[in-house]
C-alpha cells in the first residue's frame, strides 16, 4: 500500500513538472519566434490550452510517467522522440490558424530537451556526482575485462549509481580495433594477455570479467591469467539475465568452480525423452541425498502418477518432501523411511505402491569410511541393491535405473567393487527379466554432492587453512548434481535388457588445481595466505579414475554424452553362490570381507 502510494506521488511530480516544461517551452518559442512583440490575446490561450492537453495526452499514451530514474535509457528516449513528434503533427495543424508554423516547431523541440532533462535528472546528477568525488578515498579500483555492450553497461551503472563504491579505471578487450578508444570517458587499454601488467600499473584491487556470452573455455583462460594478480574477481552472469534487465552490480558474483571446469554445462531437453515419466508412479531410494533429492526435483516437474522418496536418513527426506510440497502443492507425494537392505519392507513397498519406475540412488558413498566398514558396504551396496532389483523384476517395475560409480571400473576400494557387483547384478537380472527393463549409469565425481571436495575445502578455508589434498597428481572426472541428474533420466529412457550406460565426464580435473582457484576465488593467495597442503593418497584410492574396463567396448546411443559400456558375460551360477557366500560373511561379520569380494570381482585390487 506505501509502496503504490508512493508510486502515485513520483507520478504527480513527474507531471507537475512537465506542467512547468510545457510553460516554459511556449514562452521560448512564442518569444524567440516574435522576438518579444506578441499581441498576448485569446488565440495565444487557445493554443496554450490545446498544447496542454495534447502534450498530457502524448504523454500518457506513451507511458511516460511510468519510469524510473535510476534505469531511464534508450527506450524511454524514443518514447520521448515519437510523443513529440506527434506533439508536432498534430499541433500544426491548429497552429497555422492560431500561431503559426514556426512557432509550434520550436515548441516541440524545446519540450522534448526539456522533458528529456527531467527524465535523465537523476543520472545526470549522480554522473556528475560521481565525476567529482571518483577520486575519494575507499573507492574500489576496478578492471572491466569485455568492451562490449555487458561492460558498457555495467561502467554507466557503476558510474550513475550513488550506491557503488566502485571506480572503474580501465577496460580490457581482446579486439585490438577497440583499443584506445572509451566507455564512458574510460579507456580500453589492452588485451587480456596485459591483465597482469596493466593491474601492477594502475593499482587494481577488483577485476569484473563482463562477458556473460563466453564459453566456459574462454572464462577459463581469462580467470588463469587473473589469478596470477592478487586481484579479486568477478564475473557478470549469463546473456539471458542482461536481457531481462538482471545484469547490474548486484549481479557480479564470484567465479564458480563450475566456470572453471573449462566445458560448457551439459544441456538435455528433458521435455522430450520425459514421455516415460509422465502418469507413472515413480519410487527414488536415497531421495534425500544428493543424486536422489535432484532426481526428485526434476520428476517432480514432469507430471508423475506419484512420486515416492524412500530413504533411512529421515531429516533429508523431510527437507526434499517439504521443498516439493511447496514448489508442486498438487503433486502427489509419499516420504518414506526404510532401508533397501530389509528385504520384507521392500516387498510390502513394491506390493503396496506398485512402482512403475525405480531409482535406486541408495548407497554408501565414502570410501575411506567403507574402508574400514567392509561389510556393512557388501550389506547396503550389494544386497540393498539385489533386494531392489528383485522386487522390481518380480512386481512388474517398467524401468529400473541403478546409479553407479565410475569407481567399479578396475577398482581399489571396496565401495567401488562393491558397485561393481551392482552392474554385474543388474546385467544378470536384467537379462532374465521379462517384465522390467534393468540399466545401471556410471559416472563420476559430482559438484555439491555430499562428500564432494568443493564443501570441504570451503570449510577448511573458512576455518583458515590448511586445504588439505591427498595428491598433487590426483585427477577426477567432474560434473554439476543437474548435468548428472538429467543424464541419468535420459538414460532411463534408453534402458532394455540390464545394460550399463557411461556419461562422458568431459576431461577430467585435477584436485589440486580445484583447490589452489577456490582459495584464489576467496581472495586470498594459495600457499602464502592458505596453505594446500598433501596428505597422501587415502586407504582405497586412486590417482586417477577409468569409465571403462579393458574388455568393455563402446556403443553410442541417440545422446552423444551417453555410451553403452558391452555386456561382458558372467556366469550366472557362480555370480549366485559367491553372493550367497558374501551374504553369510557379511552378516557372520567376517574379517575377510575384501578377499571373498576379489573373488567375485577379479578386477579388483584391495590396497594394503
Amino acid at each position: 500500500m506505501k509502496k503504490r502510494s508512493s508510486d502515485k506521488r513520483g507520478i504527480i511530480a513527474v507531471a507537475l513538472c512537465d506542467f512547468l516544461a510545457i510553460t516554459l517551452a511556449m514562452l521560448i518559442a512564442v518569444l524567440s519566434v516574435y522576438r518579444g512583440k506578441i499581441d498576448w490575446n485569446l488565440h495565444l490561450l487557445w493554443w496554450y490550452l490545446a498544447n496542454l492537453a495534447l502534450t498530457y495526452v502524448c504523454m500518457i499514451m506513451f507511458r511516460l510517467y511510468y519510469f524510473m530514474f535510476d534505469t531511464v535509457g534508450l527506450v524511454d528516449t524514443l518514447k520521448l522522440v515519437c510523443a513529440s513528434l506527434i506533439v508536432f503533427a498534430i499541433g500544426c495543424a491548429y497552429s497555422v490558424f492560431l500561431m503559426g508554423f514556426w512557432v509550434q516547431f520550436v515548441y516541440a523541440i524545446t519540450l522534448f530537451f526539456l522533458m528529456l532533462t527531467i527524465r535523465y535528472s537523476k543520472r545526470i546528477y549522480t554522473t556528475v556526482k560521481y565525476s567529482v568525488t571518483r577520486g575519494n578515498k575507499g573507492k574500489v579500483r576496478a578492471m572491466i575485462v569485455g568492451a562490449g555492450n555487458a561492460g558498457a553497461a555495467l561502467i554507466r551503472e557503476i558510474q550513475t549509481s550513488d550506491k557503488i563504491a566502485y571506480n572503474p579505471v580501465c577496460v580490457i578487450d581482446d579486439d585490438v580495433q577497440k583499443i584506445g578508444k572509451r566507455i564512458s570517458n574510460v579507456k580500453i587499454i589492452g588485451s587480456t594477455d596485459e591483465i597482469k601488467k596493466i593491474a601492477e600499473k594502475y593499482g587494481i584491487d577488483e577485476i569484473l570479467i563482463a562477458i556473460p556470452s563466453a564459453k566456459k573455455a574462454e572464462v577459463k583462460k581469462i580467470y588463469e591469467i587473473c589469478k596470477t594478480t592478487p586481484c579479486k574477481v568477478k564475473t557478470l552472469p549469463g546473456i539471458y539475465q542482461l536481457v531481462n534487465g538482471e545484469a547490474s552490480i548486484a549481479a557480479l558474483r564470484e567465479v564458480r568452480i563450475t566456470d572453471l571446469l573449462g566445458r560448457e554445462q551439459i544441456q538435455v531437453n528433458l521435455d522430450e525423452i520425459m514421455g516415460y515419466i509422465e502418469g507413472q508412479t515413480v519410487l527414488v531410494t536415497g531421495g534425500g541425498g544428493s543424486i536422489g533429492s535432484e532426481l526428485c526435483r526434476q520428476i517432480a516437474t514432469h507430471n508423475p502418477k506419484q512420486l515416492i522418496i524412500l530413504d533411512i536418513y529421515e531429516n533429508n527426506a523431510y527437507d526434499i518432501e517439504q521443498e516439493l510440497k511447496r514448489k508442486y502443492p498438487s503433486l502427489n507425494l509419499l516420504a518414506l523411511i526404510a532401508s533397501i537392505r530389509d528385504k520384507g519392507k521392500m516387498e510390502d513397498v513394491f506390493e503396496k505402491y506398485s512402482p512403475a519406475i525405480v531409482f535406486n540412488a541408495a548407497a554408501h558413498k565414502h570410501v575411506p569410511l567403507m574402508e574400514t566398514s567392509p561389510n556393512e558396504a557388501v550389506k547396503n551396496n550389494v544386497f540393498g541393491t539385489l533386494n531392489m532389483a528383485r522386487c522390481a523384476d518380480k512386481y512388474g517395475v517398467k524401468t529400473f535405473v541403478q546409479i553407479s560409480t565410475d569407481k567399479a571400473v578396475n577398482p581399489t576400494n571396496i565401495m567401488g567393487a562393491t558397485k561393481r557387483i551392482c552392474e554385474m547384478i543388474i546385467q544378470t537380472v536384467g537379462r532374465n527379466s521379462k517384465n522390467t527393463n534393468f540399466v545401471a549409469v556410471r559416472f563420476g565425481n559430482v559438484l555439491g554432492s555430499n562428500g564432494s571436495v568443493i564443501p570441504l575445502f570451503e570449510r577448511q578455508i573458512a576455518e583458515g587453512g590448511p586445504v588439505t589434498v591427498t595428491h598433487k597428481d590426483i585427477i577426477r572426472y567432474f560434473m554439476t548434481i543437474p548435468e548428472a541428474v538429467s543424464l541419468v533420466l535420459q538414460a532411463g529412457a534408453y534402458a532394455k535388457g540390464g545394460q550399463i550406460f557411461v556419461l562422458d565426464m568431459g576431461e577430467p580435473v585435477k584436485i589440486y588445481d580445484l583447490a589452489y582457484n577456490l582459495i584464489k576465488l576467496s581472495g586470498y593467495e594459495p600457499n602464502v595466505d592458505i596453505e594446500i597442503k598433501c596428505t597422501g593418497l587415502r586407504p582405497g584410492e586412486k590417482l586417477y579414475e577409468e569409465r571403462l574396463m579393458d574388455e568393455e567396448g563402446m556403443q553410442t546411443t541417440p545422446n552423444g554424452l551417453i555410451n553403452i559400456a558391452n555386456p561382458i558375460s558372467l556366469d550366472e551360477q557362480f555370480l549366485w553362490k559367491k553372493l550367497d557366500e558374501l551374504y553369510k560373511a557379511a552378516y557372520d561379520e567376517t574379517d575377510c570381507m575384501k578377499r571373498l569380494v576379489s573373488e567375485l570381482v577379479t578386477t579388483y585390487k584391495p590396497q594394503g
